[in-house]
């Protein structure tokens, strides 16, 4: 845990998101309900709503090189996530920024496609992510989708499936993967975590019938870097973060933001009058 009277500092590199369900603004949400003081680099903006994104206006690389070290050099940061990244150069910008700063732990959810189906990375930055930025991470949280864009592969069909597109990715050089399954089938929604000489651990929850899940890929990665920023080991820290997400979906049910994909209730927690 972090020394007595120092406060937990979590730092998310990623977009903004103008209608506030996901993004840096759903990252910052996150760290704030679980008593974790957030510091940003936005490496995009995007015009973006509950129905989808009409514009991406990029961040240049050599900017979010200077707000990485802004941060960094000045706040101690104990947890990082990495969302939207955009392009291949801010790739690579924010890979460099880790490896200078030794920003670890280090959560990457390789950001590629928006719940409305928009697509927020540019093929030539998969590559770099593949390449530059899997190797640095601590743990990443792809999505069915995702995984299977990264690896060049179909979906998993089954959870066999998912766990070994799971130990493919970690053969790419991530210490852990989270393997997400909500865009899978059945009642449950089954998440796969997988790490080097340890069993893989299976993490189900019911599924959610909601229009209401804008942002839920965001939170979830942000949770677990906050949780990681007080100091939680990865596995708890993982079940924590799951735990919150279903429950942010769960509150987020009745919710009418907007009028397409509504986002989750980021502050159900503060609302009960407990945050983590």
């Amino acid at each position: 845990m972090a020394a007595t009277g120092e406060t937990p500092i979590a730092l998310t590199i990623a977009g903004s998101d103008s209608s506030g369900g996901a993004g840096i603004q759903a990252d910052l949400k996150t760290f704030t309900v679980f008593g974790v003081y957030g510091a940003s680099v936005i490496t995009a903006l995007t015009a973006q709503n509950t129905r989808g994104v009409s514009a991406i206006h990029a961040v240049p690389a050599p900017f979010v090189t200077r707000q990485i070290d802004a941060v960094a050099t000045d706040l101690k940061v104990r947890a990082v996530k990495t969302g939207m990244l955009n392009d291949a150069d801010v790739v690579r910008a924010v890979a460099d920024g880790v490896r200078r700063h030794n920003l670890h732990p280090l959560v990457v959810d390789p950001v590629m496609v928006a719940t409305s189906g928009d697509v927020l990375l540019r093929s030539d930055a998969v590559e770099a992510v593949r390449t530059e930025l899997l190797p640095l991470a601590d743990l990443i949280t792809p999505n069915l989708p995702e995984a299977a864009h990264l690896l060049a592969c179909p979906l998993a069909g089954g959870e066999a499936e998912m766990e070994a597109q799971a130990r493919a990715l970690l053969a790419l050089g991530p210490a852990a993967v989270l393997l997400k399954g909500g865009h899978g089938e059945g009642a449950e929604a089954v998440d796969v975590l997988v790490q080097r000489n340890r069993a893989p651990l299976r993490l189900a929850m019911a599924r959610i019938g909601t229009p209401n899940t804008h942002g839920t890929g965001c939170t979830l990665s942000a949770a677990i870097a906050a949780r990681l920023a007080l100091g939680d080991s990865l596995e708890v820290a993982v079940r924590e973060a799951k735990r919150f997400v279903h429950a942010a979906l769960l509150a987020g049910v009745k919710q009418k933001i907007g009028n397409g994909a509504g986002p989750l209730d980021h502050l159900h927690g503060l609302r009960k009058g407990h945050g983590h």
